[in-house]
């Protein structure tokens, strides 16, 4: 038996558009699974080679990368097209299509998620619902400085351990609210959510990590394709571990540690920035569980 959290009679779901970046993991694309599961309307951006292999296993709408974005996408480096630019193209492209629809924010996945949480009293409850979703848009919209948020990993929020239900001015990984009049894009062939977030934080806006709602993201490196093949196989994690050193020296450095290299960022520094209230802001009283309700499921 499997405890999950659903909504029954309506959906609930995000306001925003969602949107995944995928490469080489059409019949992987466990992310697009499991927002179906949830009912959750989206989008996958593949390479413009790759749709048709895309189209044949997942029942949802596909789009082709515009190869504009990778000829215009900014690697911070000198390689060119000597190898993978990364996802960052993609999720620029993301971006441009939700202008498009007129929306003031949206999501952009990694496609290697698995599952998806609420972490609430010591315990991690999967959800079968887009209520998470749109609870984390309406809490981030209440503020007027907060161009990126997104979800914890799951792995790093212990159920032995209290913990708040958000963190303020940390990076932003895998699943992540983008607020569209940001003018801060993505650029970088590695570790550009680092990147993204420290050029936010920098600026003195805020970023929001919620611990409340979490993302079971598999291991980039334990799952075939994505920028498993084209980076870490021949290369290892130095190199994007040095990229972001060279982009912020004055916070960033490269670390040996867990058997590998690593980039260890200092965000000390940005513990002063604070959330600015929209003016007007009128917040409900009591608890607003967003339809959920947990449910016993003999199977999961």
């Amino acid at each position: 038996m499997a405890n999950i959290l659903t909504t029954f009679g309506w959906m609930m779901n995000p306001s925003y558009p969602v949107y995944i970046v995928s490469k080489g993991r059409w019949d992987k694309c466990i992310t697009s699974k499991q927002l179906n599961l949830m009912g959750v309307p989206h989008r996958v951006v593949v390479p413009e080679d790759e749709v048709l292999m895309y189209s044949s296993f997942l029942n949802q709408e596909i789009i082709p990368l515009p190869q504009k974005y990778l000829d215009d996408y900014d690697t911070c480096d000198s390689l060119g097209d000597s190898k993978s630019k990364g996802p960052g193209s993609a999720r620029n492209f993301c971006w441009d299509h939700s202008v498009s629809l007129g929306s003031k924010r949206h999501w952009v996945m990694d496609d290697n998620i698995e599952a998806f949480y609420r972490a609430n009293r010591n315990l991690q409850l999967r959800v079968r619902t887009g209520a998470i979703l749109k609870a984390a848009e309406d809490f981030v919209d209440r503020y007027e400085n907060v161009p990126m948020a997104g979800l914890n990993y799951e792995k790093f929020v212990k159920r032995t351990q209290k913990v708040p239900p958000y963190i303020l001015n940390t990076r932003i990984y895998s699943c992540l609210l983008m607020e569209n009049s940001s003018p801060y894009r993505w650029r970088g062939r590695y570790n550009e959510d680092t990147d993204l977030s420290l050029r936010i934080l920098k600026a003195g806006l805020c970023t929001i990590q919620f611990n409340a709602f979490l993302q079971g993201k598999v291991t980039t490196q334990r799952m075939r394709g994505g920028n498993s093949e084209v980076f870490y196989d021949d290369e290892g994690t130095k190199p994007k571990s040095e990229m972001i050193e060279e982009l912020h020296p004055d916070v960033a450095k490269v670390v040996w540690k867990f058997n590998r290299w690593h980039h260890h960022v200092d965000y000390r520094p940005f513990k002063q920035n604070q959330l600015i209230k929209r003016n007007g802001l009128v917040v409900s009283q009591g608890v607003n569980e967003y339809g959920m309700v947990l449910k016993q499921l003999t199977k999961d």
